[in-house]
């Protein structure tokens, strides 16, 4: 599925599945929830408001059920690399 950034109250990304009518927000805390049988029009609606935290708490997380989970961070190549570095010998005496 693929997400679409926002910057909405506590919204940092959506994303809509049209096959499965899955709706997936993922909020500041690092909380992704799923939610299953939304409609393509709350989707829409959701995707172009201009108050998307707001249409998020009146028209989906009140209206139907969700599936919590955690958003699985993406490592970048700086942070791959650092795990497999040598480490400092700054503190040998």
């Amino acid at each position: 599925m693929e997400m679409k950034k926002v910057n909405a109250g506590k919204l940092r990304a959506i994303g809509y599945d049209t096959r499965e009518r899955n709706l997936r927000v993922e909020l500041e805390d690092g909380t992704a929830i799923d939610y299953l049988g939304v409609g393509v029009e709350v989707w829409r609606k959701l995707s172009t408001s201009g108050s998307a935290w707001s249409y998020y708490r009146d028209n989906i997380e009140e209206e139907f059920s969700g599936r919590r989970s955690t958003v699985k961070k993406k490592v970048t190549a700086l942070q791959a690399n650092d795990l497999f570095k040598a480490p400092d010998n700054d503190s040998e005496t």
